[in-house]
């Protein structure tokens, strides 16, 4: 941590994990927990320990695998039960032995749900937090307070909801963090109740937002001005519903845009590759439009703004992407104009200042070919062979004479797929067969197949995405398809063609042409 000022509170272990469709393992959690202390958080909450046994055994397994150097790791938990005392509360010892020394335990602060949910008077709950915190401190541990439903609580009986804030920070607890559960505050309105409960407690005031009107990450950020020094939220805004505050965003709007430090130095230059590794454990495909760190939040693709961008990139973007770890990159479409086309050959290694001939040609030929339902956004490798050929640089690694493919029901019911391509290269006629799980399938082994003899390299190169779009809907089943296959070669490096006709099968076909011409290329090898 840097001090003890400001918190940053991660809780994607815990809150983050109850999205639909997320399922971390105890081995998930510590990955993701380690990439979170890279990044520079002060606090990281593991889950419920005693509540849930994976929680149960994430602490013991932290306490001799989790070596962190800048988070705390908090147990999240209740206080305790009605009529009980915190000693003798099994959940709360659950708490106690977790060998956390944060404790964050979620309270009622909405008196409807303290008489609905919990059952029990609004007299009890206060002895219920007051209780199970003085008995956690008294073990040694610090403890922070979830005041569960509390804008709610406020707007019902706001007397009661500043009560539990006051009964909290009595009983010792270093924070109170407001919670906005169902997410449907607004930023005006949040601002002000925050800032009548700091000036009516005094206490020591955290927020915990989630995003259902979208407005989560709006919601921490007018907290902090109205005082608050303890912002929740979670990697790349998982949670329930709508998700929860997403902490990035509040991070860098915190460290960029307000001037406040609050992740040690160099953490939120790794805030971009950071949250694309979370993304990898929890199996979530990234949001390329994600605030700071999507692949796309420095994406340009109007040629209007590529013009802007060619002579001071800050005209169309907000921050510098590098401060976030992140890249400025240049979208090649029916949009752009010559200081696009330029600007992306730039970004492929390819100096067209000064040739505007080549630069018109380029940009003609991608409208044109737009134009017939192609797109190279997110076909780099397509859009680099076209700027090659016009360079004059085109490489021939192989001639196509023609290519069949079979499909065939067997009788017990099993499609099978059988292709067969006929080429030239380098002089040689080649002839091979290739059997696959379908069409494209068998095509891309039959391709690989002929042409392995004379570029082994080529038994690197896999096909690794496959995507279908139809572009014109008018005609039915005789519209017309464009395919994006993604390619790579083992070595971590993966690059994008695409492939547009009436037929499906031709459309990729094409696709695969100049994927496996691309891996020749970048190889480095010569056709002759």
């Amino acid at each position: 941590m840097l001090d003890d000022s400001f918190h940053v509170y991660d809780t994607t272990l815990r809150d983050g994990a109850q999205q639909e469709g997320l399922n971390l393992s105890v081995a998930d959690k510590l990955a993701i927990a380690r990439q979170l202390d890279e990044l520079g958080v002060g606090f990281i909450e593991g889950g419920w320990p005693g509540a849930i046994p994976k929680d149960t055994e994430l602490f013991r397994r932290a306490a001799a695998e989790l070596d962190l150097c800048h988070a705390q790791l908090a147990a999240f938990g209740a206080t305790r039960r009605p009529g009980v005392t915190a000693a003798d509360d099994p959940l709360v010892a659950a708490l106690r032995e977790s060998g956390a020394p944060v404790v964050t335990l979620v309270a009622k602060s909405h008196d409807r749900h303290v008489a609905l949910a919990l059952r029990t008077t609004l007299e009890e709950n206060l002895a219920m937090i007051a209780d199970t915190i003085t008995h956690l401190r008294e073990n040694g541990q610090r403890v922070f307070l979830d005041a569960e439903h509390f804008f709610d609580g406020y707007r019902s009986n706001p007397a009661y909801a500043l009560e539990v804030v006051r009964t909290a920070a009595q009983a010792g607890a270093d924070v109170t963090a407001l919670c906005d559960t169902n997410g449907g505050m607004l930023p005006g309105q949040l601002a002000e109740v925050v800032a009548a409960v700091a000036d009516a407690t005094q206490a020591r005031l955290g927020i915990h937002c989630h995003d259902d009107t979208a407005c989560g990450v709006a919601n921490t950020l007018v907290a902090v001005d109205a005082g608050v020094t303890h912002v929740q939220g979670t990697a790349n805004g998982y949670g329930e519903r709508a998700g929860n505050a997403n902490l990035f965003s509040v991070v860098a709007g915190l460290q960029l845009k307000k001037g406040c430090q609050v992740l040690p130095a160099g953490g939120l230059a790794e805030m971009s590759r950071i949250a694309h590794a979370i993304s990898e454990v929890t199996n979530v495909a990234p949001d390329t439009h994600q605030p700071y760190v999507g692949t796309s939040a420095f994406a340009h693709k109007a040629g209007l703004h590529a013009s802007a961008v060619k002579v001071d990139p800050m005209l169309y973007q907000h921050i510098d992407p590098a401060l976030v770890g992140n890249d400025m990159r240049m979208l090649v479409s029916d949009m752009a104009g010559r200081a696009s086309v330029e600007l992306k050959g730039r970004e492929l290694g390819y100096d067209l200042s000064g040739d505007t001939a080549v630069i018109a040609k380029v940009t003609d030929r991608v409208k044109h070919a737009e134009a017939r339902g192609y797109t190279f956004e997110a076909a780099d490798a397509s859009f680099e062979l076209l700027l090659r050929d016009e360079l004059g640089q085109h490489r021939e690694y192989f001639a196509v004479e023609s290519w069949r493919v079979i499909v065939e029901r067997q009788p017990d019911g099993r499609m099978t797929s059988e292709a067969t391509v006929r080429l030239t290269a380098k002089g040689e006629r080649l002839v091979a067969v290739g059997e696959g799980n379908g069409p494209v399938n068998a095509l891309d082994k039959a391709l690989r197949a002929a042409l392995e003899q004379l570029y082994p390299e080529l038994a690197a190169l896999e096909l690794t995405d496959y995507k279908v779009r139809i572009v014109a809907g008018s005609h039915g089943t005789g519209a017309v398809t464009r395919v994006l296959v993604e390619s790579g070669d083992g070595t971590g490096d993966t690059w994008s063609t695409v492939g547009v006709d009436e037929n499906i099968i031709a459309a990729s076909w094409h696709a695969l042409e100049e994927a496996v011409t691309y891996c020749l290329l970048r190889s480095g090898r010569e056709p002759g």
